[in-house]
């Protein structure tokens, strides 16, 4: 996780989020006006080597993909976790967002090792069409603040509780754990928690989170409070890296 991305990208503001929105119908959002956080995630891959997926096509049955009929591509699953935590109560709020695609976006300007010029994942794929996702060595896939989902609902028009004023830790884990549903493959299990398992393996499941604190006003208008306060109002919704 890029932790400097995350604090450098969030804004709290009032939006409107039409119906037709893919964000707003997989999110169970009600269409209308809200006080929302967007944000952005940047996932880099500083390893030495390329994190490669493939087509999900060659993936049917294997737990990794599911096809988003209103994105019309397939998603990754369980790729990343997003959490608004109240630190006083340890409650705690989902996001909007409920599918990935892993894509080269642009190079990591951290990476201090060799990394080609030239994405390489760059295809979310669709049934019948084939994809290639995944993370090149020195390359990092960015979740955009503007993309569909990259927001919690504060004002309860998600059906979660309505978030009060104050501060709050946006916390973001990669490869999460989680506990499979029936008939959901165990691709990998967690060594150190019974039942739970992810999807990507990795030498240390537990240094796969980033989290940042934000305050939370009364009133953030239109405008909004943050770093990313005074951008223009976003009126067709992107999503994922398109």
């Amino acid at each position: 996780m890029d932790q400097a991305s995350l604090r450098q990208h969030w804004v709290v503001r009032v939006e409107d989020l039409p119906a037709a929105f893919c964000s707003v119908q997989e999110g169970g959002v009600t269409p209308g006006t809200h006080t929302v956080v967007r944000f952005t995630v940047s996932t880099p891959n500083i390893g030495d080597a390329d994190l490669v997926v493939g087509d999900p096509n060659q993936h049917v049955g294997d737990g990794l993909f599911e096809f988003a009929s209103c994105h019309n591509h397939y998603h990754f699953r369980h790729y990343a976790l997003y959490e608004l935590i109240d630190p006083r109560t340890g409650l705690g709020w989902r996001a909007a967002k409920r599918g990935f695609c892993m894509e080269d976006t642009e190079r990591f300007k951290s990476y201090t090792g060799v990394a080609d010029n030239k994405p390489r994942f760059r295809n979310c794929g669709a049934i019948g069409i084939p994809g290639n996702q995944g993370i090149s060595k020195g390359w990092t896939d960015i979740y955009n603040w503007k993309l569909g989902g990259q927001y919690f609902v504060l004002d309860g028009g998600d059906g979660q509780a309505p978030v009060p004023p104050g501060d709050y830790v946006i916390r973001i884990t990669v490869n999460p754990g989680f506990v499979p549903t029936a008939g959901e493959p165990c691709r990998y299990a967690d060594a150190n928690r019974a039942g739970v398992c992810h999807q990507l393996p990795e030498s240390d499941f537990e240094n796969n989170v980033s989290q940042i604190t934000i305050t939370i006003p009364e009133h953030p208008g239109r405008q909004g409070v943050g770093p990313l306060k005074n951008q223009p109002a976003i009126t067709v919704e992107p999503i994922d890296g398109q």
